[in-house]
């Protein structure tokens, strides 16, 4: 197969509407910032991919910083691991991490659609793997085990999903306890729950609020702590009898390199927009099987199950939908799991919708 060139970088930025807001410790997401990515190539495809940018105040400097880089990549072969080693020279001293990491990580995703297209295979296919069903967890922001039972209810029974996250660390220990308490007597013993605090707590506090939480089977606990605090996560950990859980914060594998050197977290979720797209998860894979540490994703469902398919020590998918208003063909969850998609990552834009949610 001939290797396609590059022949042009755009990208829109959308505000996508959410069928559920997301409350936090740290406030509520009620809408879906997005970076939409195309990159085309001299064999007539075009290859997707999209960010999710946190905050509206992103999207500009993410859509021009995109697109500038996307210049100087015109002519340039779609080889992702080859383009990655580029950038990481060009940006080696400016850094990795913030917009720029994003960027990276978001372009290298576009390419490896790219190729999928070009060949009519999925990108798993690429990677060496087969698109199987991917087990999957359906993730909330903090819930209410009464007024939010409805939907708890047509999350497990209709679309079969046998996991639910949660969000604490919004009010104090009691708060949490009731929350929790009140959901794994909803859920019972067969459904797994998992609390995220979102990075809101000290250790101190995190080993307290774990030792009162621990009694109601939590699968885990997610970043009790500060992301870059790797010494306060390892602490927690030793004294925690629930799993530890971590690495959506974490910038490329070096970071994760850090972590696991630091005996931070039990388990790893890297977020394919902060690790390095497909070609940066690929080496934090490799990283996870030889630590032998359970593998999970962070958002970004549609090209996450392309990827943990080839992950040695898969564990969890999150579902977690901000793209479906934008998405030709929104997410597809079976029996609590999703299945990877193609050709490409399977991205497809509904342009419509783009231009109704499209802002400048």
């Amino acid at each position: 197969m001939t290797v396609p060139a590059i022949t042009g970088v755009t990208a829109r930025a959308v505000v996508t509407p959410l069928k559920r807001p997301l409350r936090n410790a740290f406030g509520v997401i009620d809408s879906g910032p997005l970076v939409l990515i195309d990159v085309t190539t001299d064999q007539g495809v075009t290859g997707h991919a999209y960010l999710f940018a946190y905050t509206r105040l992103a999207l500009k400097p993410l859509v021009l910083l995109i697109e500038e880089i996307g210049d100087d990549l015109v002519g340039k072969p779609v080889a992702p691991f080859e383009l990655q080693r580029m950038l990481d020279a060009k940006f080696r001293l400016l850094g990795w991490q913030g917009l720029v990491g994003m960027a990276v990580s978001g372009l290298d995703m576009a390419f490896w659609d790219a190729l999928g297209q070009i060949a009519g295979k999925p990108v798993v296919d690429l990677l060496g793997g087969t698109a199987l069903p991917v087990p999957a967890y359906d993730s909330y922001g903090v819930l209410d085990p009464v007024s939010d039972e409805r939907v708890l209810r047509q999350s497990i029974v209709e679309l079969g999903f046998r996991a639910i996250k949660t969000k604490g660390g919004h009010g104090d220990l009691s708060t949490d306890e009731q929350m929790v308490r009140g959901l794994r007597a909803l859920l019972g013993p067969d459904v797994e729950l998992m609390l995220d605090f979102n990075q809101s707590l000290d250790p101190a506090e995190a080993i307290r609020r774990i030792a009162r939480l621990a009694p109601y089977d939590l699968t885990w606990i997610e970043e009790p702590v500060p992301q870059e605090n790797l010494s306060g996560h390892a602490k927690v950990r030793k004294r925690s009898t629930v799993p530890i859980q971590a690495g959506e914060n974490w910038w490329f594998p070096r970071g994760f390199a850090e972590a696991i050197a630091a005996g931070a977290t039990d388990f790893i979720m890297p977020d394919l927009l902060k690790v390095g797209g497909i070609t940066g998860w690929l080496n934090v894979a490799g990283q996870a099987d030889a630590a032998s540490i359970p593998m999970s994703s962070h958002i970004l469902p549609e090209a996450s199950a392309h990827v943990l398919a080839v992950t040695p020590t898969a564990h969890w998918l999150e579902v977690l939908d901000f793209a479906g208003a934008i998405l030709a063909e929104p997410l597809q969850i079976i029996d609590g799991t999703l299945t990877a998609r193609g050709p490409g990552l399977g991205l497809v834009w509904n342009e419509s919708a783009v231009a109704k949610y499209q802002v400048q």
